[in-house]
């Protein structure tokens, strides 16, 4: 089998860019997913996508492999180009990993992800869509409240100052979001309470893995329990390390009502084959939506391997199982080009070789 791990290599197109520390994972993410991958006659390699460059089609193309693992977030630096990839390999009839271009637009548009959810009847916090500073003196939700970019995922733009109990602080969280992001500001009702992530694989039947939960340390002592952007990407932040995750402290009840709202809220986008649900628990243990990821980071130590683990899957079981559950899903899709004897192609060295230099292709072994 002839595996593609489809990532974005944008991470040094901007001078500054909020997000870059993502965008860097993703690249690792790919290399560990390869390795894992590389056995039993499997052949796993990252095609990276080149800032704005669409190359990488031709690439796939030519090499026609089996799967393509979808690993893109961004393109050219840009979040909303995520969706894009999906409809290319649409495009060219390869079955690809994870969900579809329309359910990662909607995950990312969190305006148009809470009103489905609402549609619904998933619970999730009231909000307001702030496009001008002028709009967030119209604001009128319960406080506290918590303002973050509405098309960005990963914490992008989210630290202590966006929770806010006043006028004139939220309106400077707003003005943030919209000179910082060029993009809408989501204001939602903050709800206090405990944060609690739902891991989802498969899809008939749809499964949760172990739930985790944030356990907020001293560093958020008279301060929002919040994941801050610092708290997930940098490291060596007071917010990083007295965040850690761990096993989501619930009775049966309570982790049943947290399955079932994360398992409705994936339906509500049409969610595929796995992703990350998080919620806030209020102190009455009403479960709330505040992010639907259908494309969660899958790098060795994130939380989503860390629950595969804890259901008992290694790192490479898991990298196995998401192949399994991607061409399943695949065979049954009648838009997926049956490919007949001969159609998949395997580059020589010297084909590869140009390959890699016109789309960012690079061959590791194993």
């Amino acid at each position: 089998m002839h595996i593609i791990l489809l990532h974005n290599r944008d991470h040094d197109l901007l001078e500054e860019d909020p997000g870059r520390e993502a965008r860097e994972d993703v690249v690792r993410v790919a290399e560990s997913l390869a390795h894992a991958l590389s056995r039993d006659g499997v052949n796993a390699e990252p095609l990276a996508i080149e800032g704005d460059r669409l190359d990488f089609v031709e690439a796939l193309r030519f090499l026609q492999p089996d799967l393509v693992v979808n690993l893109c977030e961004s393109l050219a630096a840009d979040s909303r180009g995520e969706m894009a990839v999906p409809c290319l390999l649409d495009a060219l009839g390869l079955p690809y990993t994870g969900s579809s271009a329309l359910s990662l637009g909607l995950a990312l548009h969190k305006p148009k992800a809470k009103e489905l959810l609402r549609a619904n009847g998933v619970s999730t916090p009231a909000s307001f869509v702030v496009r001008r500073r002028e709009d967030a003196l119209a604001v009128d939700l319960p406080w506290p409240l918590i303002v973050k970019p509405a098309r960005e995922d990963a914490s992008v733009g989210v630290d202590f100052d966006s929770v806010v109990t006043e006028r004139s602080a939220l309106v400077r969280a707003c003005e943030s979001v919209l000179k910082t992001f060029h993009q809408p500001a989501l204001v939602e009702q903050f709800i206090p309470g405990r944060e609690v992530y739902v891991p989802l694989l498969g899809n008939n039947p749809r499964q949760p893995l172990p739930l985790s939960e944030i356990h907020f340390g001293r560093a958020f002592d008279n301060r929002p329990n919040i994941v801050s952007y610092r708290a997930k990407w940098e490291a060596e932040s007071p917010e990083c390390r007295d965040s850690p995750t761990g096993p989501a402290r619930l009775d049966a009840v309570q982790e049943a009502r947290c399955v079932q709202t994360a398992l409705e809220a994936f339906a509500a986008l049409d969610c595929q084959d796995y992703g990350r649900v998080d919620l806030r628990v209020s102190p009455e243990g009403v479960p709330y939506v505040i992010d639907i990821n259908p494309n969660c980071d899958l790098h060795p130590g994130a939380g989503f391997a860390k629950a595969a683990l804890a259901a008992g899957m290694d790192y490479a079981t898991l990298a196995s199982r998401l192949v399994e559950v991607a061409l399943e899903r695949a065979h049954g899709n009648p838009h997926t080009r049956k490919k007949g004897p001969g159609t998949a192609r395997r580059a020589d060295p010297a084909n590869r070789n140009l390959l890699a230099g016109g789309a960012g292709l690079r061959h590791r072994a194993g």
